[in-house]
């Protein structure tokens, strides 16, 4: 038969207590870290979309994937159940560019975002929260096929060594004044510096004489005077 005596009841008192006093921090430690979790929101625009057709394979993407949300009918957008942390967002789209964010959210809830900048990363350019995401354009996964134009050919150096004397030859003289007496002297000048010396000896009569021995002037004889 148990004793319950005072002193028995006591101890098991104490023993509850304890019990209580050890399992009750565990589970407000739960309950906290469930509700620690923040959600982020934010809405994607195409300005050039005929058709909302585009919604239905827009994904947002939280770290490369690691939460995942998808677009309402407006275009809005809700990622629950993030713990405090820095996320890159990024809306995936197989038709349409977007540039991604930074979202920070503290311990105690508070969101900003920022821009990525990849090439100085201490950079602090803050966004608008919720987010706002417009698209830069379509995608290209294709280069563009060059054409031909008419600059290409008319900027061709060997056209260009072409019609630029052509042009000096047509337009210079009509800039000279050929009237002025002086000018005419200077252009005679200059076109007696092409024509051939005429006390220079022709060429062909050069080398026949060089090769062929030369012909010998006949020498003429003096007669002499007749002795009467």
């Amino acid at each position: 038969m148990m004793d319950f005596t005072p002193m028995f009841c006591l101890q098991n008192l104490v023993k509850y207590c304890l019990i209580l006093v050890t399992i009750s921090p565990t589970c407000g430690t739960e309950e906290i870290s469930e509700n620690e979790r923040y959600k982020i929101e934010g809405k994607v625009t195409i300005p050039a979309a005929v058709d909302q057709d585009w919604i239905a394979s827009t994904r947002i993407l939280v770290d490369g994937g690691e939460f995942l949300g998808f677009l309402k009918n407006d275009g809005t957008f809700s990622v629950n159940s993030v713990p405090s942390g820095s996320y890159m967002v990024e809306v995936s789209n197989p038709s349409y560019v977007f540039e991604p964010a930074r979202v920070d959210i503290t311990a105690k809830g508070k969101i900003r975002a920022r821009k990525i900048n990849n090439i100085k990363s201490s950079a602090n350019s803050p966004l608008v929260y919720p987010l706002r995401f417009k698209s830069r354009g379509k995608a290209g996964y294709f280069q563009a096929r060059e054409q031909w134009r008419i600059t290409d050919f008319l900027m061709n150096p060997m056209i260009l060594m072409m019609v630029l004397p052509l042009f000096l030859i047509m337009v210079l003289p009509k800039l000279v004044n050929s009237n002025d007496p002086e000018t005419q002297k200077e252009m005679q000048n200059q076109m007696n510096i092409f024509k051939p010396n005429n006390q220079m000896p022709d060429m062909s009569e050069f080398l026949s004489n060089l090769f062929g021995g030369g012909g010998k002037k006949p020498s003429k004889s003096k007669s002499k005077p007749k002795r009467t």
